[in-house]
């Protein structure tokens, strides 16, 4: 089963030092429940009811028929040089020869989960259980076996749709996202390591979760067990609602280590319908880069607190740019729904359609606006911008900067001033010689003047709009 890494931007690692997430397919290992004991209470303290733990039993017997055990098999390229292979030396790349080792196909075998949703033969799973399958078997229950047919897959929600053709099959019930809450009781049914119609039970830790490389989905985070080969498996509420789709989990070692990740079933159901319908799954897209705000962010930019999503670049022709957006924006609000984090901004455009119109409640230039945009659907471009410059010497920032020469302009893509020397302040904050500055606290610089201008207005802390590379991210600097 495929374990997926997810990782920030190389600049968010080089400047901020993040560490990685580790995820595999999520599926489910036994694990026992305990509740604590009644705590005493006062006259001053509400006592707190001991909730009982729902009928994990009833559930699985009326709704484990409808989990199956999904097996896949193809072939996937490898090179030589990665071959498990302890003859791939001999057959691999020449020695000091140029270009990459030529790459062989190589068998697959891969198992996960899924559960059915309609009674004609419509089972949903994860997209990374079905990828490079050319044959796809479901086991039921009741042994009963059926070959797949692979209807659609969509790799940026993990969400996949295969059938079997069968009737009368046994189905699950989908419940209310909206209505789940954290701390709620939840069951994972599921084929961990091959080991079918395993059950897990556990708690909702977080709701909204975000995580690197994966900021479209709002994932449903638990302490149920579960482990690869149950990816794709569901996760019921306790009346027995699928309330989501069982994709990942934290680890560092492979297995379970209490921190699993589930994808929405209102969102997997928006990804089901379209490929049911479509064969194909379309995205709205708004064309923003956007990252976290914290403290330093939120008093650079003058923020009442450090939420919503800090705009650091706009795609050229996007449906930002026509909108109004512009980097050094904050998105606090869409259509009313208050946005807390980046991950949320994504999560919120993912559910929407191409076409649809949303309301944008921005922060500028220590003042709200409002903004409407009518959001697109293609595919993801990288953007860039174009390019100027000036000589400066050191400021307080503890900068050295000049203009771009034109080779750079050309290469960089940016308006903005080379970093030459970083020494106090911006050192510290990871800024390095060769970066290119690109903005203060969301203000456009092309000059040295400029820079001391906005220093001479800013406050303790300055964010400062840096590229290195390709990426771009707001750095906080603290100067006081």
């Amino acid at each position: 089963m495929k374990t997926k890494q997810m990782k920030p931007s190389r600049l968010v690692l080089a400047l901020l030092a993040a560490g990685a997430i580790g995820g595999a397919g999520a599926t489910a290992l036994t694990g026992s429940v305990s509740m604590a004991a009644d705590a005493p209470t006062s006259a001053s303290t509400p006592a707190i009811s001991t909730a009982t733990p729902p009928n994990f039993a009833q559930i699985t017997r009326d709704f484990g028929p409808a989990v199956v055990n999904i097996s896949v098999s193809g072939t996937r390229k490898v090179s030589a040089a990665d071959s498990d292979d302890p003859f791939a030396q001999f057959f691999g790349q020449i020695p000091g020869s140029r270009g990459r080792a030529p790459e062989r196909e190589v068998p697959m075998r891969g198992e996960g989960s899924g559960f059915i949703v309609s009674q004609d033969g419509i089972i949903l799973t994860n997209a990374h259980v079905v990828q490079d399958a050319k044959e796809v078997t479901v086991k039921m229950t009741d042994r009963r076996e059926y070959k797949a047919k692979v209807l659609g897959a969509d790799p940026q929600t993990d969400v996949a749709v295969i059938k079997i053709e069968a009737k009368n099959l046994p189905v699950v019930k989908v419940g209310d996202v909206n209505r789940l809450q954290v701390g709620e009781w939840v069951l994972a049914i599921g084929s961990p390591y091959g080991l079918e119609n395993t059950a897990t039970a556990g708690i909702v830790s977080a709701k909204g979760r975000s995580l690197p490389d994966d900021t479209s989905v709002p994932f449903i985070q638990t302490d149920v067990a579960v482990n690869p080969g149950n990816s794709g498996g569901p996760l019921f509420n306790d009346r027995g609602e699928v309330v989501g789709i069982n994709s990942q989990i934290y680890s560092r070692t492979g297995g379970f280590q209490g921190l699993s990740f589930s994808i929405p079933i209102d969102l997997a159901y928006k990804i089901k319908d379209q490929i049911v319908e479509h064969g194909k799954v379309q995205h709205a897209r708004l064309g923003v880069t956007v990252q976290e705000v914290n403290q330093d962010l939120a008093n650079s930019f003058k923020l009442d607190s450090p939420s919503g999503a800090l705009v650091s670049s706009v795609e050229k022709g996007s449906a930002a740019e026509k909108a109004g957006l512009q980097p050094g924006d904050v998105v606090r609000k869409i259509d009313g729904r208050t946005i807390v984090s980046s991950g949320d901004l994504a999560s919120t455009i993912t559910m929407a359609a191409p076409g649809e119109k949303i309301k944008l409640d921005v922060w500028r230039s220590g003042a709200q606006k409002e903004l409407v945009a009518t959001l697109g659907g293609a595919p993801k471009d990288k953007t860039q911008a174009s390019a100027d410059g000036q000589e400066v010497q050191r400021g307080q920032l503890g900068l050295a900067l000049r203009p771009l020469s034109p080779q750079e302009q050309q290469a960089s893509g940016s308006e903005g001033l080379l970093i030459e020397r970083s020494i106090g302040p911006s050192a510290k904050a990871g800024i390095q010689p060769g970066d290119v500055l690109l903005s203060l606290n969301g203000v456009p610089v092309h000059d040295v003047g400029q820079v001391k201008a906005e220093l001479a207005k800013a406050g303790k802390t300055v964010a400062l709009l840096v590229q290195r590379g390709e990426d771009k991210i707001f750095v906080p600097v603290q100067v006081g």
